[in-house]
């Protein structure tokens, strides 16, 4: 199975932190719903998804299998909730899927990238500086250096930039 790996950083290479006075740029949430829509699937953090709840963003992704990976909280009504980014991989690949699609939060991000189960990464590039962001923080004694191949590069709209990027393994 295919992992992807999406998310949206600022210019300065921070994650982009959505909050009510920065929300995120439509164009990157419309690319989100659009793969998530071709994978029919998604795998999220417990923060981010309440999150995602919170703002009302559930709709968009009605029918869709979504997997909260979390090591607190055992049970969340409408998804599937495990403990690890292998039973993630794992619950999907039991359905039959062929791409996995890993969304927020940077925790989440850096122990699928820490296990090496990432196989591409879809870079949005926002237009905006951010100071107190978080960042991609691989383990560097499992995860030293992977070249990357380039597999396209576009504009989404106002400002916004995608990398996609596969790894090598």
């Amino acid at each position: 199975m295919k992992t992807i790996l999406w998310a949206t950083l600022t210019g300065n290479g921070n994650y982009a932190q959505s909050s009510p006075n920065n929300p995120p740029k439509k164009e990157a949430l419309g690319d989100f719903a659009a793969h998530a829509q071709a994978a029919g699937n998604f795998i999220v953090g417990r923060r981010t998804f309440e999150g995602m709840q919170a703002s009302g963003g559930g709709g968009a992704f009605a029918g869709m299998d979504i997997v909260v990976v979390s090591a607190s909280v055992k049970e969340i009504p409408g998804v599937t909730v495990v403990g690890s980014p292998l039973e993630a991989l794992s619950y999907l690949q039991d359905k039959g899927y062929q791409t996995a699609l890993i969304s927020g939060g940077a925790d989440l991000h850096n122990a699928f990238l820490g296990q090496g189960l990432v196989d591409e990464l879809i870079f949005n590039v926002a237009p905006v500086l951010e100071g107190k962001g978080l960042n991609l923080l691989i383990d560097t004694e499992k995860y030293q250096y992977k070249e990357m191949e380039l597999l396209n590069f576009k504009s989404l709209g106002s400002g916004v930039v995608q990398l996609h990027y596969a790894i090598g393994h």
